[in-house]
């Protein structure tokens, strides 16, 4: 028996407003979709690679994507416009930031502190080094391991005749400018040789790695080697670690506990960025990271920029010590969170 064309009329103007009104919402969905690409620091890579999962479930619309490049690469990622934010372990020059994309400005946000342990291979368990020792060991003077600045601290312990493999980094970094800020803090060799950078000229010629995983790689496959890389990196790839001693005099161990203590009297300026170096008490080679946000967003990434930022101050930072990172203090959180609202504006 044949439907009667005005049934079939209705049924199907019926179906079409069903589809329409049941699409709407998945259109609205992917219309509001928006992506924020950032680039950067290894150094707090696990910790943003967490951060992003966390936020995402909570934000479904947003999708955040952050690559380990090192510190300098996301600077100058950030300067060329081609992220929307950045990660750097070296608190950004004024010389850096007149550089930004089409003069949209910065606000360093910090995100986490953190050490860097000196790892080594080929060496017992246990050893110790002086400030002074550190600082002539990664500046090219001491050469081989069983120099008697080395055998000062280690007494008892069997050191080899052998030559001391340095591993650094060989990108732009924050590791190494955390590293070489503290190392120049404590050693004036040091720092009359090779200095605070990023990048530095290293005496020698020292195996080089690209990134914390390049370092800790490098170090496992050469005997008798010693370098640097982020603490919680270290602690998860069961690499041996040195005790380095602060200025109290104390041989300290890396960890969540005295990197706190060596960060909980730095004191925050109105623009987030620090210098310091060889703290007085707990872990001495320690440092922040920053995540850099520009102050200008289209309108349509700027709702998204400040909901990611304000997520990582809050929610966020209840992950770092379960990663080894030590929180940002509350109050400077709230100061940063301030200037967000201020500062980060629409272009």
């Amino acid at each position: 028996m044949g439907l009667n064309s005005t049934v079939v009329r209705r049924a199907f103007t019926a179906s079409v407003v069903t589809f329409a009104v049941s699409v709407t919402p998945l259109f609205a969905a992917i219309a509001q979709a928006v992506t924020l690409n950032g680039a950067g620091a290894t150094f707090p890579a696990p910790l943003y690679e967490r951060y992003i999962r966390e936020f995402k479930s909570k934000n479904p619309g947003v999708t955040v994507n952050y690559q380990g490049i090192g510190s300098g690469g996301g600077i100058k990622q950030m300067q060329a416009g081609s992220v929307d934010f950045a990660g750097s372990d070296s608190a950004i020059t004024d010389e850096q930031i007149d550089k930004l994309h089409q003069n949209r400005g910065v606000l360093m946000v910090p995100t986490a502190g953190g050490a860097v342990a000196i790892v080594y291979n080929g060496i017992a368990p246990g050893l110790k080094l002086s400030q002074s020792a550190l600082g002539e060991i990664f500046g090219g003077k001491i050469t081989q391991w069983n120099d008697p600045a080395i055998a000062k601290t280690n007494p008892g312990m069997s050191l080899p005749d052998r030559t001391i493999r340095l591993v650094v980094r060989a990108d732009s970094s924050g590791t190494t400018f955390i590293t070489t800020n503290a190392l120049s803090a404590m050693s004036p060799f040091f720092k009359g040789k090779v200095g605070v950078s990023s990048a530095p000229k290293w005496g020698g010629k020292p195996i080089q790695g690209k990134g914390n995983p390049g370092v800790a790689e490098s170090v496992k496959q050469t005997p008798n080697s010693i370098g640097y890389v982020e603490y919680a990196f270290a602690k998860q790839n069961n690499m041996q670690m040195a005790a380095i001693q602060n200025k109290k005099g104390e041989f300290v161990m890396p960890s969540l506990e005295t990197t706190q203590e060596a960060l909980s009297n730095i004191k925050f300026p109105a623009n987030f960025r620090v210098f310091e170096g060889n703290p007085a008490a707990g872990y001495p080679i320690a440092g922040l990271t920053w995540m850099l946000v520009y102050k200008k967003y289209d309108a349509e990434k700027l709702p998204a920029i400040k909901d990611w930022v304000r997520w990582v101050l809050n929610d966020g930072q209840k992950i770092n010590p379960t990663l080894d990172y030590v929180p940002i203090p509350p109050s400077v959180r709230t100061r940063v969170l301030q200037q967000l609202e201020a500062n980060v504006k629409a272009q």
